[in-house]
């Protein structure tokens, strides 16, 4: 597993929950906030963003990853995510959907950790082995 200090951990976990409130969620009501750190330290935040036309919204996760992708960042560590409702504070864990795991799967090695977030002292961690036993990966296709 990636060694992640106990001082990044707890700031990933702060970030996803502040990272809901760049959601935009008109339809649904249940904004998600993602922190998604590199391996150099930098860190990318992203909220899911909502389409009247279901099949173009975008989960907060893929718009951390495709912000740091699209500024050239290829390597991954950790990544935080917490969601609720509007206006109310998380009361269950926000586990990423299966195509955000398989964008993770692109960029992140098996040890890849996700934080699923209630708040600043409820939290789990599972890498991205545990949550995508069987990816599709690069591998597959060459």
């Amino acid at each position: 597993m990636n060694l992640i200090s106990e001082t990044e951990e707890t700031e990933l976990v702060r970030l996803a929950l502040e990272a809901r409130k760049l959601a935009y969620a008109p339809y649904s009501g249940y904004t998600v906030g993602a922190a998604l750190l590199a391996v150099d330290g930098h860190r990318y935040l992203g909220g899911n963003i909502e389409n009247a036309s279901y099949g173009a919204t975008n989960c907060a996760e893929r718009t951390a990853f495709f912000k740091a992708v699209s500024e050239g960042e290829r390597t991954f560590t950790a990544i935080a995510i917490a969601g609720g409702t509007v206006g109310e504070d998380p009361v269950e864990y926000a586990y990423p959907c299966g195509i955000c795991r398989q964008v993770m799967q692109e960029f992140c090695t098996d040890d890849f950790v996700i934080y699923v977030v209630k708040n600043e002292q409820d939290y789990q961690s599972y890498t991205l082995k545990e949550l995508l036993p069987y990816g599709f990966g690069g591998d597959a296709i060459r």
